[in-house]
């Protein structure tokens, strides 16, 4: 399974994201490829999944993975609930 955590510019907080996601599969025994990146680069990667706010899923074009929405890229709770909700694990 190949997760791409996706920000504005790819670089702040789509990497805080990406450790948060990892940390929330590494403690429910989730094996996955997890990547950050920017939106215009992650409208053409194909992926599983595509985490994300809701203003950056609006400019994604032709995404190649599933859409999941979060609030707050910190709250490791909501990356959890949210996760789980979508059958990612």
């Amino acid at each position: 399974m190949k997760v791409l955590a996706v920000c504005g510019l790819g670089m702040g907080s789509s990497l805080i994201l990406r450790m948060n996601i990892e940390e929330v599969f590494k403690a429910e025994g989730v094996k996955a490829e997890v990547e950050h990146s920017d939106a215009s680069a992650a409208s053409g990667e194909a992926c599983d999944f595509i985490v994300t706010t809701k203003e950056i899923a609006q400019s994604l074009q032709n995404p190649r993975g599933k859409v999941i929405i979060l609030d707050n890229f910190i709250d490791k709770e909501e990356i959890k609930r949210v996760l789980k909700e979508n059958h990612v694990f």
